[in-house]
């Protein structure tokens, strides 16, 4: 009952904001609608980046965080089509699963994805970084981090999507010294190694914080002579650190992690995380918005090269994290842009 009064709040909002039939009160403003796949620091970034270009390029923007997973992302979707966008931005949680649902939303809107893509659907674009790329710049960062060897643990929200995969992957290809394959995969629950490195699980919490440090317990427990863990999600790093501080083991256990949340960012300049590779959530926020509102005034030319926009990520070390996260600091104040 709950949700379905949520359900219809929401809409009533979207509804209100737009005007009668689902028009906007100000015709002339591109309706453009920035969905993620879940609630992490990581879209609190990118949400402001979505704002600053809709400010900054004359459109009107939402932006919608699913809190239940697949399900509860399939209707935010679905009510965007109800009241009527000009475009939707949306990170598949599951592409493989929901490819009916992005063709049916291309049906009806402009639609491009963000951050994870959705490949062989009707989207127009893909705007993010390759993932695959990525995973194997943290690869190298684990072999900086325990240059001996060891034993590893991955953790990560979920391997539904599509960056999660490619992003996993990289990893594990660049750790073991493997050739350049995006489409290898290689499934959880076996153990991976050469001579020097074991990748000994891959844990997945499906966005549970809780689960997320549970999982990193329960690394610790069952390999007492673990070396790293690898943090793959925004939120993951932190969770994993906190289970290490707890267990008196900070320093002893080396953390690599992804993306910048502010918790990932200080542990790093205290030493206790060896370092994370980092994206561009804003710019995944503002150029998406970007693209659509061009799109809807008519400009194809938007539609990258390709059908791609690459935001290439960047590895974040105790050397450069200072003047990294001033940066960040930054972009997220509204004062500055």
């Amino acid at each position: 009952m709950k949700r379905q009064l949520l359900r219809l709040t929401v809409l009533v909002l979207l509804i209100a904001g737009m005007g009668c039939g689902g028009k906007p009160r100000d015709s002339g403003k591109p309706r453009i609608a920035y969905v993620t796949n879940g609630v992490a620091s990581f879209w609190t970034i990118a949400r402001t980046g979505a704002h600053h270009a809709g400010r900054d390029l004359g459109a009107d923007v939402s932006v919608h965080m699913p809190a239940e997973g697949i399900s509860d992302q399939k209707r935010i979707v679905q009510d965007l089509l109800t009241v009527g966008v000009d475009g939707i931005a949306i990170s598949p949680i599951d592409p493989a699963n929901q490819a009916d649902l992005i063709n049916e939303a291309a049906r009806d809107t402009l639609v491009i994805t963000h951050d994870s893509d959705a490949p062989g659907t009707q989207r127009l674009c893909y705007i993010g970084m390759d993932n695959y790329q990525a995973g194997r710049l943290c690869g190298q960062l684990v072999q900086e981090a325990i240059p001996e060897g060891g034993k590893i643990v991955l953790l990560i929200g979920r391997l539904e999507q599509d960056n999660a995969r490619r992003r996993r992957q990289g990893v594990i290809d660049e750790i073991l010294g493997r050739s350049f394959d995006p489409t290898r995969y290689d499934s959880p629950g076996q153990v991976l190694e050469n001579e020097k490195y074991s990748i000994v699980g891959t844990l997945t919490d499906q966005f549970d914080r809780s689960k997320a440090k549970a999982n990193a317990e329960d690394s610790m427990s069952r390999f007492p002579d673990l070396a790293a863990m690898v943090g793959l999600f925004a939120y993951n790093p932190p969770a994993i650190l906190e289970a290490v501080r707890q267990a008196g083991r900070a320093g002893r256990i080396m953390i690599v992690g992804f993306d910048e949340d502010d918790q990932t960012l200080q542990a790093i300049q205290e030493g206790d995380i060896y370092g994370t590779v980092v994206q561009d959530p804003y710019r995944y926020g503002y150029e998406s918005v970007r693209v659509l509102a061009a799109l809807v005034r008519g400009d194809r030319s938007a539609i990258p090269a390709g059908e791609f926009l690459d935001i290439p990520a960047r590895q974040i070390r105790r050397d450069n994290v200072t003047e990294f996260w001033a940066d960040l600091k930054s972009k997220l104040s509204s004062s500055t842009r």
